[in-house]
């Protein structure tokens, strides 16, 4: 009996093949095999929680990188990829009888696409215990971008009438990329504001972390910080629970000490918390005069658009559907997207975002 060694460079190797993903030149552990390594996993543990998929999707890869160290926080960037690309979806998005179902479940969305403005199709979901939904013929033609999927139609093909028969489902870009209603920044704060001063005192409480308006908004991270004795007014903010991640919040400090708690999202919203968070940080700094930013920078027939905050799923899924997800370069999110649909998406970041364009932008 021979026992062969195999060498974690082959091992991923059958794992990009087996997946039907383009080879790599180094066979790294890029986002782009992550990504199918997690829509396999979910196609086999959904329903279940985000540190669910992570763990059984770590322990798969131990041995077979020197870098394991770094793994659980690119894999949790790439879950929330999913999440916003709809491979993943999570409680707020599905309808369950299972009591048994916990709020921060995610779930494997079922396949379906979305056609885009060019003609190509945007792919998501996952189908359990197998690692591709379509035919050889169609998925050897999947162009993958770090978390997504894209099939471009051929001359005379009629792209989406061969995936219906297929069994996907086609969802419309309007309900697709559903956002809030447009509102000045101003509005949506006064109305989350009425919404935190309606609420009882709160007391004081441990371990509150706030957004701190001031800091500069080109550095997500640190603006995170503790309250102190110079924080008064109203701020996002996370507050510690028993179980499970900290809540999202909206809170009144005086001298840094809480007064008034609002926990997010308000009940009957579609909205994440996390989005919601987000979108009222966008016009908490707008109303300070003091917008986030954005980089736009001309690439030949592309533009590139680089975002040093996060953004809301709602605004994210958009620049997923229309361009694709780049590389970061000195910031926390990279889109590229059509030249010729720049100023119209740039006008929707500045309008619903309420966001500014840096000084080094083109």
């Amino acid at each position: 009996m021979v026992i062969t060694e195999i060498m974690p460079e082959d091992v991923l190797g059958s794992c990009r093949k087996a997946l039907d993903l383009p080879a790599a030149s180094d066979d790294s552990i890029d986002e782009t095999l992550l990504a199918g390594l997690l829509r396999r996993t979910a196609g086999i543990l959904c329903p279940c929680s985000r540190a669910s998929l992570r763990a059984a999707l770590l322990e798969s890869l131990h041995g077979l990188t020197p870098n394991e160290q770094e793994l659980p926080d690119v894999i949790d960037a790439v879950i929330e990829g999913l999440i916003i690309g709809g491979d993943l979806l999570e409680l707020n998005d599905v309808a369950t009888v299972d009591p048994d179902v916990k709020g921060t479940w995610v779930f494997a969305a079922p396949p379906s696409f979305i056609v885009r403005a060019g003609g190509s199709v945007f792919l998501t979901g996952v189908v359990p215990d197998q690692d591709t939904f379509l035919p050889p013929s169609l998925a050897s033609r999947i162009t993958y971008g770090r978390f997504t999927r894209i099939l471009e139609p051929q001359s005379g093909e009629d792209l989406a009438n061969d995936l219906r028969e297929e069994g996907l489902q086609e969802l419309s870009e309007d309900v697709w990329l559903k956002a809030p209603k447009p509102e000045p920044a101003q509005d949506a704060l006064l109305g989350m504001e009425r919404h935190l001063n309606a609420m009882p005192p709160s007391g004081e409480f441990e371990s509150l972390q706030v957004l701190d308006p001031t800091r500069r908004v080109t550095y997500y991270k640190g603006r995170w910080c503790a309250p102190a004795r110079h924080h008064d007014g109203d701020f996002v903010g996370r507050r510690p629970q028993d179980y499970g991640a900290p809540i999202w919040c909206f809170v009144a400090l005086q001298n840094g000490v809480p007064v008034r708690l609002l926990d997010l999202p308000l009940k009957k919203t579609r909205w994440r918390a996390c989005d919601v968070a987000w979108h009222l940080q966008m016009a908490i700094d707008s109303c300070n005069a003091n917008p986030q930013l954005y980089r736009r920078i001309a690439d030949g027939d592309r533009v590139h658009f680089d975002f040093f905050s996060p953004l809301p799923q709602w605004s994210e899924r958009r620049l997923m559907i229309l361009g694709r997800p780049e590389p970061r370069g000195g910031s926390l999110i990279s889109y590229s997207l059509p030249a010729g649909t720049a100023d119209q998406e740039e006008r929707f970041l500045q309008e619903r975002l309420w966001l500014a364009r840096t000084e080094d932008s083109d």
